[in-house]
């Protein structure tokens, strides 16, 4: 390929006789960009020409070092399906038991509502008797038993006071 002129990227001031010279653009032939060879590139150079240049491959990155597990991980790890296990096996116990849950709730609420009954009644029947009624007087009855022997016969006295 034959030499051919360029000019530099700052341009020589012009003295004064000298011949105005006027550089013509040297024609390439266009060629696509994806024409291009591989690792061709069009590259801009410092001096703000383009031009096409061969370029290196880029290095792929390094890859992470594999970082070793830490130690709650594997412990959680390993809990876990024991966790799920047991959260299993209770369910399954607790839909065998319900009946016998229901039928021990209806008892127990049976309990609460003897033992609120047995509170209550001596109260309300206080409470039904007017304080115009008067009280009855209080009566005492004695029982006397008496027996001679082991097969004898027992006689008794019942006393009113």
């Amino acid at each position: 390929m034959p030499y051919e002129h360029t000019t530099t990227s700052t341009p020589q001031p012009a003295r004064y006789g000298d011949p105005i010279y006027y550089p013509t653009p040297v024609q390439h032939p266009g060629m696509a960009i994806a024409e291009l060879p591989p690792r061709v590139e069009l590259v801009t150079l410092p001096n703000g020409y383009r031009t096409l240049a061969y370029t290196h491959p880029t290095p792929p990155p390094p890859a992470p070092a594999a970082q070793p597990i830490p130690v709650w991980a594997k412990t959680t790890a390993l809990l876990a399906p024991t966790l799920g296990g047991g959260i299993a096996a209770a369910g399954f116990g607790i839909s065998y038991a319900a009946p016998g849950l229901i039928a021990m709730t209806d008892a127990l609420w049976a309990a609460i509502a003897l033992i609120a009954a047995g509170t209550l009644a001596p109260l309300l029947l206080r409470a039904g008797r007017g304080p115009d009624r008067g009280t009855a007087p209080v009566q005492h009855v004695t029982q006397n038993i008496t027996a001679s022997g082991m097969f004898g016969r027992a006689t008794g006295t019942l006393n009113n006071r």
